[in-house]
């Protein structure tokens, strides 16, 4: 029997692939709802779409490859979709990403393009965001320094054991309980210097698709 958790991933994803225009170039996710995302956009591509994707991670790339999706390396304009999942999305549209690793390239890509749409099954979403924990990427020099600092604003973080993201650097996850300012808690989380990037996404989300059964929810936020 399949989860019911990866059918309202399936259902997520189907919903969002209908928001994937002809002649586009968008970005690709990381995780388990962005792979039944691909898997449905390879299916498209084959019956005639023209699209191209910029990944969020080498697996991302390799994957969509494998299925004849066109990858490309760099854009010299903003994306016209980003498609994407969450760890957890409360009402307002913020965010928790980085279970996977990719954060640091997901939010440049998110950053970066017209809309971003996210996709969740029904347990992600939130009253407020917190229990999940905020994944951040960090340098590894100084990392002591770095970790001591994050603590001193409420955090109780523990690094990745053997992890090290595509760009070469390790993760930490740091817990800091609700969190009721998501915005207030990013911007003095990046103030830290050795903090390469924050896994909470604030005022960037434009649609959530919540996979509900075999059916989906969409929210425009």
């Amino acid at each position: 029997m399949v989860p019911s958790s990866n059918i309202e991933k399936r259902s997520a994803a189907t919903g969002a692939l209908k928001f994937v225009k002809d002649n586009s170039t968008i970005g690709l996710g990381t995780g388990t709802t962005t792979h039944y995302f691909i898997l449905g956009l390879a299916e498209l591509v084959k019956q005639g779409l023209n699209v191209k994707c910029m990944a969020s991670s080498i697996d991302t790339a390799k994957k969509a490859m494998s299925l004849g999706i066109t990858v490309i390396d760099s854009y010299p304009d903003k994306l016209d979709a980003y498609f994407d999942g969450a760890d957890e999305v409360e009402p307002g549209g913020s965010l928790i990403k980085g279970g996977g690793g990719a954060l640091t390239r997901e939010k440049i890509l998110a950053y970066n393009s017209r809309e971003f749409n996210v996709m969740v099954d029904s347990s992600k979403v939130k009253e407020k965001l917190g229990i999940f924990g905020v994944p951040i990427e960090i340098l590894s020099f100084g990392i002591n320094f770095t970790i001591s600092n994050i603590e001193r604003i409420g955090g109780k973080c523990s690094l990745r054991s053997g992890f090290a993201s595509d760009n070469g650097n390790p993760l930490i996850d740091c817990y800091f309980g609700d969190i009721d300012n998501p915005a207030l808690l990013e911007s003095m989380i990046k103030k830290i210097p050795g903090v390469v990037e924050v896994g909470i996404f604030n005022g960037m989300t434009k649609r959530i698709f919540q996979g509900k059964g075999k059916e989906y929810i969409l929210k425009e936020v």
